[in-house]
Order: C-alpha cells, then structure tokens, then sequence
C-alpha cells in the first residue's frame, strides 16, 4: 500500500469534520483539546504512520489546510546479462 503523510494549516481548519468522515483509514480527528487562533478545534493525525497519502482529506477541506505528500517508489532496475 502507499505511504504518505499530510501537513495541516491548522490555523485555516474550522473544524468541520468533513476531512474525518472521507478519510479511508480513519487517522484524523478534531483535537477535544486543543483550540487554534481562530477558536476552532482543529483537525489533527491520530495515526501519521497509517496515512496511505490519497489526498481525500485535501480535496473535500474547503479551507485548504491539508498538504499531501506520497512516498516515491523506485523499482530497482533487474539487470540483463
């Protein structure tokens, strides 16, 4: 499965929640504990090392908080004797 991992702007979320319910393997979650400048409860990773980096959460944000990035495989080259 791919790996990725996501930066968040949290000082653009408004804890909305859209991001938590699209997400596929369920590792964001609105921080109970925590406000942002805004006052909001922020949206935060519960599990970063389980994100699989498919940028569901980027494109439902209507805030744009989320940056994703994906791990790049290289396949190694099998050589030809």
């Amino acid at each position: 499965m791919a790996k990725g991992f996501v930066v968040i702007d949290v000082d653009r979320c408004k804890g909305c929640g859209l991001c938590t319910h699209v997400c596929p393997v369920k590792i964001l979650a609105l921080s109970p504990d925590t406000f942002n400048a805004k006052g909001y409860h922020p949206v935060m990773v519960t599990d970063p090392e389980k994100c699989i980096g498919c940028a569901s959460c980027a494109t439902i944000c209507p805030d744009v908080v989320y940056t994703v990035y994906r791990e790049r495989r290289v396949r190694a080259a099998t050589a030809k004797e």
